[in-house]
């Protein structure tokens, strides 16, 4: 190995498991931004994103003895951390009396990659983007929760159909047409905002009359 290459995640629980005191935080600092992303994305709040990812690496400190270091790290933690997010929605939904109705799908598909990869609006960030992150989280808050689930994965995580597949515990040819299903369902909620945002400016520019 390159003396720069970064350490392997699997390497890294080995580390920690043989006791290096540092192993452990390397870990959650490489998957804390991306995986704060997702939660975000998956809850639709920032501040239980947070309480999530808590939960999530204390569940993997105590269960790390039972990780196959031949298996991949990363689709291990998105199976706990969609876990623990289904069980905090879930918690919130009785609380709030909210429904959030879970549904099945359809195939792979297109061209929301950017989208799903923008950032949470921030102060520095410009208007345009901000507005346009605020529309994609419309978007997938007002999908099923778990074809949201799935895009968030596939599309915001990429991680491949065979490793969303085993995050998911479901066949591959489930994931394939449950994504489908997902891309549609984005899109169709995507679309109703650029209509309305369309009709809007169309408005503005006609003025009173």
């Amino acid at each position: 190995m390159h003396a720069d290459s970064p350490t392997s995640d699997e390497r890294l629980i080995e580390d920690h498991i043989d006791g290096d005191p540092t192993a452990f935080r390397l870990l959650l600092e490489r998957y804390h931004d991306p995986l704060i992303r997702f939660l975000t994305r998956f809850t639709g709040s920032h501040a239980l994103a947070e309480d999530v990812f808590q939960d999530t690496f204390l569940q993997i400190h105590q269960s790390v003895g039972d990780f196959d270091t031949s298996r991949r790290f990363k689709p291990w933690l998105f199976t706990i951390a969609a876990n623990k997010a289904r069980d905090a929605l879930r918690r919130q939904n009785r609380r709030k009396a909210a429904s959030l109705s879970a549904s099945a799908g359809g195939d792979d598909g297109p061209a929301f990659v950017d989208l799903m990869a923008i950032d949470l609006p921030g102060p520095d960030m410009p208007l345009e983007e901000a507005e346009q992150s605020r529309m994609v989280q419309q978007a997938l808050d007002e999908m099923p929760l778990r074809q949201r689930e799935i895009l968030l994965l596939a599309y915001f995580q990429r991680l491949s159909y065979q490793q969303v597949a085993d995050t998911l515990g479901i066949p591959l040819g489930t994931v394939k047409s449950r994504l489908h299903a997902a891309v549609g369902s984005f899109a169709k909620h995507w679309q109703r905002q650029v209509d309305a945002k369309s009709g809007q400016a169309a408005a503005r520019e006609q003025g009173p009359g």
